[in-house]
C-alpha cells in the first residue's frame, strides 16, 4: 500500500492506492483517498487521468455515504478531492455534471448537521464536510453548463445555504458565490428573498474583508435588477440588527469611493444603479448623481481592466437610459464620450475575440443611451473620430447579432437628429447596412434567437426616421426596393415588425408623388391595408413609448415632424373608425388633446389645418 507521507507518483504508472479506494478497510481507503487528493492538486494532467480511469463514480459513493462504516473523514476527503478535479478543464468539470456531482453535493448539504459555533470557533469534521461541498458546488457552478436551476427544485435547500454562510468564511464567500450564479430570473430573485438571503448578504456588505464583500455585493446587485420587490427588501434590511446598523444605499455610498479597489466600486455602483431604476431611488439621490454616475464613468476609462470596463459601460448605459439629466452629466463627465469610443477601436494585446466584441456591445450601447434625448450629445458623439465609420462596421460585426444588436440601437438613437439625417447618414450611407440585415426578414423568423428578431426591431425602427420626407437617404432607400421590403414587414408575425412597417410606410406616402403611393397600394393590396390598419392602431395604443414619441414630435421644433405627428393622431382619433372613442378618450388622458389646442395657435397653414381636422374629430370637441 502506498503510504500517506510518499511523494508524488502518477496515477497512471501505478493502481496501488487507487486498488485502495475499494478497501472494506476505513483506513487503508482514507490513506488512499489523501494520496490521490494530493497527486491531483495542481495537475490537470492528473486530474484527466484519475476521470478517465473511472475514479469519480467511487468519490461520489463515499461522499454520499452517510452510514456511521466509513465515517465523516473519508466523506470530507472525498468532497475534498471533487472539489480539485472541478478546478481543472472544462472537459474535467462536464464529467463531474455528468456523473451527478450536483444533486449529490445538494444531498450532503441538506442532510448534514450544522454545528451551531461562532466563526472563529473550531469546527467539527462535519463542519468542514459542508465547507468542503460548498467550495465544490461554487466551482462547479462557475461553468455554463451547470444546472444552476436545480437548486429550486427543492425549497429547503435554498434556507439551507442561507443557514451555512454563518458557519465560516468561506462559507460566506462560497454561499454568496453560488446564489449569485442561480440569480438570473425574476422568479429566482424572488425565492432567494423568500429564503432569506437578502438578509445575510446585507449584513456582509460591512464586512472588512475583500472578498466577502465582494461576493455578497455582486449577489444583492443580481437580485436587484430589474426587480422591485427584492430593491424594496433590500431596502427595508439594515447591515446590523443593532440600532447602529446603516440602510443598504447608506452603507453603499463609502464603497463607491475611489479609495476601495475597481471591483467593489463597481459591484456598489451596480446596486444603486438598479435600485434607481426600480424607482426605489430618485435620480436626484445623492448615492445616484454624485456616486454611481461619476463612479461607473470613471471605469469605463483604460487604467482598468477590460472586463470591468465592459461591465461598467453596461451599467451606465442601463443607469442613462431613460433619463436625460443623467445623460447630460454623463457626457460632460471625465471625457467620457472619446472614453467610450476608444472602446470601439482595434486593441491587439487583448486576445479574447469574445472580450473585445463585448467591449464594443458596451461602447454602442452606452452611446445608444446618452444619446437618446439630447441633440447636442448626439453631435458631440457622431463628431467623434472615426465613431461613425465604426457604427457602419458593427452593423455588419460577424462576431454575432448582440453587436449588430447594440451598433442599430446606437444608431436608432442617433437618427433622431434631424440635422444629422441630413448630413452624417448620407455621408456614410447608413441605409446600405440596414437594408442588408432588413432583407433577412423576408426569409421568414422561423427558428431566429430573440436577439435577431430583436436586431430586425430595431433596424425597422431606424428605417422608418431615414424615410421622412426631409431625409435625403429616402430616396435610395425605395430605388433599392424598399416598398416591396417594407410591405413584407406588415405581413409578420411580430406585431413591432408589423407596426414598424406599417409606420416606414407612413413616412414614405406622407407627400409622395401619385406613383409612390400607388406602388405601396398594389403591393400592400386592399385587404392587407384594411386589416393593417385595425391591428396598428391597437399596436400603437398599446405600446406607451411610441405613444410618448408621437407626443414629442407634435412638440418638435420641426414643423413637418409635427404635421406628420398629427396626422398620425387624426387617423387614431377618426370618429368612423371602430374603437375610436375608447382611443380618444386614453390620447386625451396622456395630454395629446391639450397639445392639439395649443398648436391652434400655430403660424404655419398645413400645420393649422392638420390640427383643426384632428380636433374636429374629438366627439366633445
Amino acid at each position: 500500500m502506498v503510504s500517506v507521507m510518499q511523494p508524488f507518483m502518477d496515477v497512471e504508472s501505478s493502481r496501488s492506492y487507487i486498488d485502495e479506494l475499494y478497501s472494506l478497510d476505513p483506513q487503508k481507503c482514507l490513506e488512499a483517498i489523501i494520496c490521490l487528493k494530493n497527486s491531483v492538486i495542481g495537475s490537470n494532467r492528473q486530474k484527466g487521468s484519475v476521470i478517465a480511469q473511472g475514479v469519480v463514480p467511487r468519490l461520489l459513493q463515499l461522499l454520499g455515504d452517510s452510514s456511521n462504516r466509513i465515517g465523516d473523514n473519508i466523506r470530507l476527503e472525498a468532497a475534498v478531492t471533487l472539489g480539485s478535479l472541478a478546478k481543472g478543464t472544462d472537459q474535467h468539470v462536464l464529467a463531474l455534471i455528468d456523473l451527478g456531482v450536483v444533486p449529490l453535493l445538494f444531498q450532503v448539504l441538506l442532510s448534514t448537521p450544522v454545528s451551531e459555533i461562532p466563526l472563529e470557533g473550531k469546527p467539527k469534521v462535519t463542519d468542514l464536510l459542508n465547507e468542503a461541498c460548498l467550495r465544490c458546488l461554487r466551482t462547479v457552478f462557475q461553468h455554463p453548463a451547470a444546472p444552476v436551476h436545480s437548486i429550486y427544485q427543492d425549497p429547503a435547500l435554498v434556507p439551507r445555504l442561507v443557514s451555512l454562510a454563518s458557519q465560516s468564511v468561506t462559507c460566506q464567500i462560497c454561499v454568496a458565490t453560488i446564489l449569485t450564479t442561480t440569480c438570473k430570473t425574476v422568479e429566482e430573485q424572488n425565492a432567494l428573498c423568500k429564503g432569506g438571503a437578502v438578509e445575510i448578504l446585507v449584513t456582509q456588505i460591512d464586512s472588512p474583508l475583500y472578498d466577502v464583500l465582494l461576493s455578497a455585493l455582486a449577489c444583492l446587485a443580481n437580485m436587484c435588477y430589474k426587480n422591485q420587490r427584492a430593491c424594496a427588501k433590500v431596502m427595508s434590511v439594515t447591515t446590523t440588527n443593532t440600532p447602529e446598523g446603516k440602510f443598504v444605499p447608506i452603507a453603499l455610498g463609502p464603497l463607491m469611493g475611489r479609495e476601495k479597489s475597481s471591483s467593489i466600486q463597481l459591484e456598489a455602483a451596480r446596486c444603486i444603479t438598479y435600485m434607481h431604476r426600480v424607482g426605489i431611488l430618485s435620480y436626484k439621490d445623492p448615492r445616484v448623481i454624485y456616486r454611481a454616475l461619476p463612479c461607473l464613468v470613471r471605469l469605463c476609462h483604460s487604467d482598468y481592466p477590460p472586463r470591468e470596463r465592459v461591465i461598467a459601460a453596461e451599467t451606465l448605459a442601463f443607469l442613462t437610459e431613460v433619463n436625460t439629466e443623467l445623460q447630460r452629466l454623463a457626457s460632460i463627465s471625465n471625457h467620457l464620450i472619446p472614453t467610450l469610443a476608444e472602446l470601439l477601436r482595434p486593441h491587439p494585446q487583448i486576445q479574447d475575440a469574445t472580450l473585445a466584441q463585448d467591449m464594443r456591445q458596451a461602447a454602442f450601447r452606452a452611446f445608444a443611451s446618452l444619446g437618446a434625448n439630447d441633440e447636442d450629445i448626439r453631435k458631440r458623439i457622431i463628431e467623434t473620430e472615426s465613431l461613425m465609420e465604426q457604427v457602419v462596421a458593427g452593423l455588419q460585426d460577424p462576431g454575432g447579432s448582440h453587436v449588430r444588436l447594440a451598433a442599430v440601437r446606437c444608431l436608432h438613437s442617433l437618427s433622431r437628429s434631424v440635422q444629422q439625417l441630413r448630413t452624417t447618414f448620407q455621408d456614410h450611407a447608413v441605409w446600405r447596412p440596414l437594408m442588408q440585415l432588413l432583407h433577412g426578414a423576408d426569409k421568414g423568423l422561423e427558428g431566429r434567437g430573440e436577439s435577431e428578431v430583436d436586431l430586425l426591431t430595431v433596424a425597422s425602427s431606424t428605417l422608418c426616421n431615414l424615410l421622412l420626407e426631409f431625409s435625403p437617404s429616402k430616396e435610395p432607400i425605395l430605388e433599392s426596393g424598399g416598398i416591396e421590403l417594407l410591405c413584407s414587414l406588415t405581413k409578420r408575425s411580430t406585431p413591432a415588425l408589423r407596426l414598424n412597417g406599417i409606420w416606414a410606410l407612413m413616412n414614405v406616402a406622407f407627400q409622395a408623388e401619385q406613383q409612390v403611393k400607388l406602388q405601396i397600394l398594389q403591393c400592400l393590396g386592399t385587404d392587407q391595408i384594411f386589416s393593417d390598419g385595425n391591428r396598428a392602431k391597437d399596436n400603437i395604443m398599446a405600446n406607451e413609448d411610441v405613444l410618448k414619441k408621437l407626443m414629442s414630435y407634435m412638440m418638435h421644433h420641426n414643423v413637418k415632424l409635427q404635421v406628420a405627428a398629427v396626422f398620425c393622431v387624426c387617423n387614431l382619433v377618426w370618429r368612423e373608425e371602430p374603437g375610436a372613442a375608447q382611443r380618444q378618450t386614453r390620447l386625451k388622458e396622456l395630454g395629446f388633446y391639450r397639445i392639439l389646442q395649443e398648436l391652434r395657435h400655430s403660424k404655419d397653414l398645413q400645420l393649422f389645418d392638420k390640427v383643426r381636422t384632428a380636433i374636429a374629430q374629438f366627439y366633445d370637441a
